[in-house]
């Protein structure tokens, strides 16, 4: 199927092209362009962490930031310019770091191959290196042969990343509109395993749930006494607690018995409970051989939502600007 041909079935079954899956990836893209491209991210991305292991999370949630918003094409990487506020000024994305790191794994491959791999592939091959790292050994398969997008607004990413005060109606409304399921909002939420959440993304809930000075009477008591000696107001919005109490740089799934226990910390967490077919998916993946297997196919299908391939796009020189 043409890259032309694939947008015109996507905007027939879905009305936009955001939602399609998959296009023209496939495994080792570069083999012949650029053969050393992953390998050079690989290591470049693992020096990095082992310098900064708060990088996994960082990348992993960049990643699921940027596929959520016109797909998988490296739209979050973009600067503001004088005409047009970008992406990762959004409200959801000001709290996204390890921009400068991805600028250096680009300049890594451009080095050996000037204009071949794109942004929007380092960033997937990045995320996936950087969780990948403490166990020696990929957790999933990144297909590759994204192009990069050069439109990043900040509209879209306001109206498309779901936001952690999502109830699961809105979960899975978002979810849906990317082409994926029930499932896949639950395994991907497992990704909360890694990582820490800003007091303003969840305060709500320990002073003011329903608008009269109230707790969410779904958290556990115990946890929301605790996450008021770190959150001490509304208003807090530069202290983080770890998502994963205890767990906060191990990637596991701890997060599902943390969920079980009334302990996650986001609404769009506790929403997960909120369902019957959810609260099932979360029993399954209680079981850790279960969650890995899980993990590495969700990402995969998000890895491919909305791709720009073929001749549409653009291959970047530099990661934060339009050639």
């Amino acid at each position: 199927m043409t890259n032309q041909a694939f947008i015109l079935l996507c905007i027939v079954v879905f009305g936009v092209v955001g939602t399609c899956h998959g296009g023209s990836l496939r495994k080792g893209y570069y083999k012949d362009t650029c053969p050393d491209a992953e390998e050079i991210i690989k290591k470049a991305t693992e020096k990095h962490v082992a310098n900064d292991p708060t990088l996994p999370a960082r990348f992993l949630r960049m990643h699921f930031h940027d596929c959520f918003v016109r797909g998988c094409d490296g739209s979050v990487l973009l600067n503001s310019t004088t005409n047009n506020t970008a992406e990762k000024d959004a409200i959801p994305n000001l709290t996204l770091a390890g921009f400068d790191v991805i600028n250096d794994l680009k300049a890594e491959v451009e080095k050996k191959c000037p204009n071949v791999v794109s942004c929007a592939d380092v960033l997937a091959l990045a995320a996936r290196d950087a969780v990948s790292f403490k166990f020696q050994t990929p957790l999933w398969e990144v297909l590759t042969g994204r192009r990069d997008g050069q439109i990043s607004r900040i509209s879209e990413a306001l109206a498309n990343i779901p936001s952690p005060l999502s109830n699961f109606t809105a979960l899975v409304r978002s979810f849906t509109s990317k082409g994926l399921n029930v499932h896949d909002l639950v395994v991907l939420s497992g990704g909360h395993t890694i990582g820490v959440g800003h007091c303003n993304t969840f305060s709500n809930r320990l002073y003011n749930f329903t608008g009269r000075s109230d707790q969410d009477p779904s958290l556990n008591p115990t946890y929301a006494s605790f996450l008021k000696t770190q959150c001490e107001n509304l208003s807090d919005n530069t202290t983080f607690v770890p998502m994963d109490p205890g767990s906060a740089l191990t990637f596991d799934n701890n997060y599902y018995v943390t969920v079980k226990q009334n302990k996650g910390l986001f609404q769009s967490d506790a929403a997960l409970l909120a369902n019957k077919g959810s609260r099932k998916i979360v029993d399954e993946l209680l079981d850790s051989k279960k969650f890995f297997t899980e993990f590495a196919q969700a990402m995969k299908r998000m890895g491919a939502i909305g791709v720009v391939t073929g001749n549409e796009g653009e291959i970047r020189k530099k990661c934060f600007v339009v050639n």
